[in-house]
């Protein structure tokens, strides 16, 4: 695992030990920045369920103005703060080592974010309750694009009763990258 572009290029990432997390591949890491890189540069940008930290180190690394990591677990806690240190972002980004909904509450009227990633563990229904906050949240511009990454089987079609539509979902072999903005 690696930084695929910009001024951290190729510094290797450690990845949280064990079988809780399923860091995204750099392919389908690459193909997400693809499609985001005019939306990077200067963003506030949110990584929520972090892992490792390496969607937003990558976003940072691109351009992004700054960064929030969100996760919960001590191990991958541990893990983001070494990549952030390693990668010398300390003074771009903040960890917030807590649930996800617990960390958005407390950061309300603190940020706005133009981008927001989330990676919640498959079929937990996490990412509509992560979405049911935010469609009520001021951590959301009227442009911020949210960024799902879901398994295939994954239903949005309560999103127009949270004031937020489905703006295009790419799928890859095994999951999704669903984005989610404002109606």
């Amino acid at each position: 695992m690696r930084i695929i572009a910009g001024v951290a290029r190729s510094l290797p990432l450690k990845s949280v030990p064990g079988l809780e997390t399923r860091p995204t591949t750099d392919r389908i890491k690459e193909t997400l920045f693809n499609m985001i890189q005019n939306d990077v540069p200067g963003s506030y940008f949110l990584d929520l369920f972090a892992g490792s930290g390496q969607i937003g180190l990558e976003a940072l690394s691109r351009g992004a103005q700054y960064a929030v990591f969100v996760d919960s677990g001590k191990k991958q806690a541990a893990c983001i703060e070494d990549n952030i240190r390693f990668t010398k972002f300390d003074r771009q980004s903040r960890l917030y080592v807590s649930d996800v909904l617990g960390a958005l509450r407390a950061m309300e009227g603190k940020y706005q974010f133009d981008l927001i990633f989330m990676d919640p563990p498959y079929r937990q229904n996490l990412e509509q309750e992560v979405l049911r906050y935010l469609s009520a949240s001021s951590l959301l511009k009227e442009d911020t694009k949210i960024i799902a990454e879901v398994s295939l089987d994954t239903d949005f079609d309560y999103l127009e009763s949270y004031g937020l539509t489905l703006l295009k979902c790419k799928n890859y072999k095994t999951n999704a990258h669903a984005f989610i903005g404002k109606r």
